[in-house]
């Protein structure tokens, strides 16, 4: 990599400011002719994986792996620390060290850090050991994570005010504290429930989260004794929390059609509630979060509706629902719908309430590929599996008696496409390592290298080989859709990790995909006038158009560099492919992709992962720092984002 590379400043609506420096241009360039390895333009996966076995990206580890240490509050404060390095080193363009360590400046707290470097990633996949104050001798006091979120949040929060510090502070205790709780009780018990439904179980899999942010496992508002009913990595299951609501104040919008006909998303409703539930004349159900209720009702809008009549707290009612790895999506094996609740909590980047636009997003986007978009589509990438967005096909919610949205308690019906043994995952689930069933030492290995492991063990071949074949399936089978549906419609998708599912075949090797979340979409500018033609209307309530620039810079992120370049990162970080020769692989996979075919436009990526130098990437440590609300404000403002070097073009 570039041993230096700039960051800059956050976009509009940002209240800190990171190191300044010059932002690079989102116009594509040509791209270049890279230097592709002789085997990788032979296209043999097997040729691929030979010729870089036995390398490595990064130096042999110094000592053990401190995320397998047996104490499962040490392996959580290891993992904290790893992601908030990782994401330090990422935002501050910190280069490669010369030697086994890496040494961290910190000036506002006129202190240093020493950090041994396990392994070191072309994608950012980077593996720590415990980091020290310096000088970093075995006497030097150790930097566990929350004294690295003060050191860090110091140095980061220039202009964000005094509870900056505070703020993420509290949030990374919280992760660890929860994350530490998960890992214990998963040791404990990491096989599922016998017959469990393999997508839910996929769901509840992602234990450490997300590898790049500083909080990924941080709930606050959440007490212990509602965690094991709410959270996903426990495993936990609820009974929905049940309204009726009037319908003089009842929103709601649905193209859910059953043999040709809508069905009313209040009748969706009703069917999930089942028997046994006294819906009081005139008034539709409406499902909410437990925790999401309780809150709601002490609020002034939710309050006036219940004291009017127009709005009844019917209490928890029905079989229990399972939380998916959004904690607020919940799903009942054999369900055919899963509801996206409100909940909020704030989880990552955001607080978890349904926003109206993202309803009528979720809605819209459905109609429009029924309209002929979804057939178009299809054609477009015929020659390889299938794959599908996961339809948002209906909402409700309530409006007050001026016919204002009431914050909150909007609830969307999601299809449930997935049997109980269709083996989805989304793709952070894959990936995220996790304590492992009949493992008796409790190590925390990834679903992917399991099947990676699995394959290799069952072929006959080297796992390398095994890793690479793999990728270049997944390129084929996840990313290439997502490509065409931004050259065919110019509808570019947050395709992020844990956006993004892969079907496993009987062997594990890809064999389909879908992209979900009604928040991710961009419907860009230069395509408007074919999108409205396909759908009069379109984007009115949901505010989903944006300028080119801006879908260009979410794409790169979400699918280039979270997605794939994520992806390439675990499997060089788990020891199961080279980096450098996965990078090459997709070199040529968007060598072709950037070439228009049988009149096909092309997206825009590929042109420019190929041809920019640095790339725009989402900084979730400075994000934090400045506290932002990734659904609050406009699209371009929404998060911080800096500049860093483009492993395609530098490595």
């Amino acid at each position: 990599m570039n041993p230096r590379h700039p960051t800059d400043r956050p976009e509009a609506g940002g209240r800190c400011e990171p190191p300044a420096g010059p932002a690079p241009s989102l116009v594509a360039t040509p791209a270049r002719d890279p230097a592709v390895p002789r085997q990788v333009q032979g296209g043999e996966a097997t040729a691929l994986a030979a010729a870089g076995h036995g390398r490595r990206t990064g130096p042999p580890a110094p000592g053990g792996d401190p995320l397998q240490d047996p104490d499962p509050a040490a392996a959580a404060d290891a993992a904290a620390a790893g992601n908030l390095l990782r994401c330090w080193v990422r935002e501050r363009g910190v280069g490669r060290p010369d030697g086994p360590a890496l040494r961290i400046p910190l000036p506002s707290s006129g202190m240093a850090l020493s950090v041994p470097v396990r392994y070191w990633s072309a994608t950012g996949g980077h593996l720590f050991g415990t980091p020290r104050l310096d000088p970093g001798g075995p006497e030097s006091p150790q930097a566990d994570a929350v004294t690295l979120a003060v050191l860090f949040a110091r140095e980061s929060a220039h202009g964000a005010g005094p509870g900056a510090v505070t703020d993420l502070v509290g949030r990374v205790a919280d992760s660890v504290r929860r994350t530490a709780g998960f890992l214990a009780a998963r040791r404990a018990a990491p096989a599922p429930v016998p017959g469990a439904d393999l997508f839910l179980g996929a769901e509840q899999d992602l234990v450490l989260g997300h590898p790049l942010h500083p909080a990924p496992k941080s709930r606050e508002g959440v007490t212990g004794h509602e965690a094991r009913r709410y959270s996903p990595e426990l495993r936990g299951g609820f009974p929905l929390h049940w309204f009726a609501v009037d319908r003089s104040v009842l929103a709601a919008d649905s193209a859910w059609t059953e043999q040709g006909r809508v069905v009313p998303a209040g009748r969706l409703a009703a069917r999930l509630a089942g028997e046994g539930i006294a819906v009081p004349r005139g008034a539709v159900p409406l499902p909410l979060h437990p925790w999401q209720a309780r809150e709601a009702v002490h609020r002034p809008s939710v309050a006036r509706l219940l004291a009017a009549g127009l709005l009844h707290d019917l209490g928890e009612h029905g079989p229990p629902w399972h939380p998916t790895s959004s904690v607020r999506t919940v799903l009942r094996p054999g369900a055919p719908a899963m509801l996206k609740l409100s909940l909020g909590l704030s989880i990552t980047n955001s607080r978890r309430e349904n926003l109206r636009k993202e309803m009528h997003r979720g809605v819209e986007v459905h109609r429009l590929l029924r309209a002929g978009l979804g057939r178009r589509w299809r054609e477009a990438f015929s020659d390889g599996p299938p794959f599908d967005i996961v339809r948002d096909a209906a909402w409700l919610g309530v409006d007050d008696t001026e016919g204002e949205p009431v914050p909150g308690l909007d609830t969307l019906v999601r299809h449930n496409p997935f049997g109980p043994r269709d083996d989805v995952c989304c793709v952070a689930s894959l990936t995220s390592p996790r304590p492992w069933p009949g493992d008796p030492s409790g190590a925390l290995r990834s679903r992917l290298a399991h099947v990676i492991g699995d394959l290799a063990g069952r072929t006959g071949r080297p796992v390398p080989a095994v890793a690479a074949e793999w990728f270049l399936r997944y390129l084929r089978t996840v990313v290439r859709p997502v490509l065409r549906l931004d050259g065919v419609a110019g509808i570019a998708l947050e395709a992020h990790q844990q956006n993004t599912l892969v079907r496993l075949d009987a062997e594990g090797w890809p064999a389909g995909g879908w992209y979900r979340d009604n928040q991710g979409f961009y419907f860009r500018e230069a395509h408007r006038d074919a999108l409205l033609a396909r759908l009069p209307g379109l984007g009115r309530d949901s505010g989903t158009f944006v300028e080119d620039a801006v879908a260009d810079e979410r794409l790169v992120y979400y699918l280039g560099i979270n997605n794939v370049l994520g992806l390439i990162g675990a499997f060089g970080s788990q020891h199961l492919a080279d980096e450098e020769l996965l990078l090459a692989a997709l070199r040529r996979f968007l060598t072709d992709e950037a070439r228009p075919a049988d009149g096909r436009n092309s997206s825009s990526l590929p042109g420019l992962l190929l041809g920019s130098p640095t790339l725009r990437c989402k900084a979730n440590l400075l994000t934090r720092v400045c506290g932002l609300d990734e659904l609050v404000g406009p699209v371009d403002g929404q998060s911080v984002y800096v500049t860093i070097a483009n492993p395609l073009v530098t490595s």
